[in-house]
């Protein structure tokens, strides 16, 4: 279970929060305090995975508990919660490393999402002694970059959803065997110039392969599809 300490001067709030908690499965309310002082204290003897933080409380600002904690180099996330809209504040928390920040009032299911998001990582993360750059992408780089319904604006200018959903659907029925950019223009029936733009696309985030072939004349890229990285396109189209 994900130990939970809740820092939140407002008693209601924080009795909301705590009620949220409980609906998300794999954590547990370790307590709850009312300023930064209070939350420092209980840092001191009681272990915590994750801070709920709200940023404005009687005295010090709840980013300075932030700040205190990366100083002091205690391997504590925090999720900042919290009425502060200005920018300035929220660059500041994801700067010193906040997991996620939530503008007050919000919904339960944002609430969730930042949570399970946290709970997928950290899960992630505490089971493995080293991991390699694919499934970084998946479990936490390519992740951290989604929200639901909004895919589509993390794609390369110039490139649209609906058009790599039908170069994909093309390289999948090659099967095996490597081809070029005319070789999947034709088949595609898009131009050589487009064709060029998501084959690059595609071979950036790791789905495509391309090596040089040699002959008379320029080399030619081949591409071969790596079927086994097809996931990391998930962040990009919908399946």
């Amino acid at each position: 279970m994900i130990k939970v300490l809740i820092v939140e001067d407002d008693p209601m709030v924080a009795e909301f929060n705590k009620r949220y908690l409980s609906e998300v499965e794999g954590f547990i309310h370790t307590g709850t305090v009312h300023n930064v002082a209070d939350g420092l204290e209980f840092l001191e003897d009681k272990t915590v995975d994750l801070i709920l933080l709200d940023v404005y409380m009687p005295g010090r600002n709840g980013l300075e508990l932030l700040k205190k904690l990366r100083e002091q180099g205690m391997g504590i996330d925090v999720i900042v919660i919290t009425a502060a809209s200005d920018t300035e504040k929220i660059q500041t928390a994801l700067r010193l490393g906040a997991a996620d920040y939530l503008i007050k009032p919000f919904e339960f299911e944002r609430f969730q999402h930042a949570l399970l998001s946290y709970k997928d990582k950290y899960q992630f993360l505490n089971k493995k002694q080293s991991i390699n750059q694919v499934q970084l992408d998946k479990n936490i780089i390519i992740n951290d970059q989604r929200t639901s319904g909004e895919s589509e604006q993390f794609l390369p200018k110039g490139l649209t959803k609906t058009t790599l959903q039908g170069v994909i659907r093309t390289i999948n029925g090659w099967g095996n065997g490597p081809f070029t950019t005319d070789e999947l223009a034709e088949k595609t029936d898009i131009s050589r110039v487009s064709i060029r733009k998501y084959l690059r696309f595609l071979t950036e985030i790791g789905v495509l392969e391309e090596t040089l072939t040699y002959g008379i004349g320029r080399p030619v890229s081949q591409y071969s599809y790596k079927e086994t990285n097809s996931y990391l396109l998930d962040a990009y189209i919908s399946k």
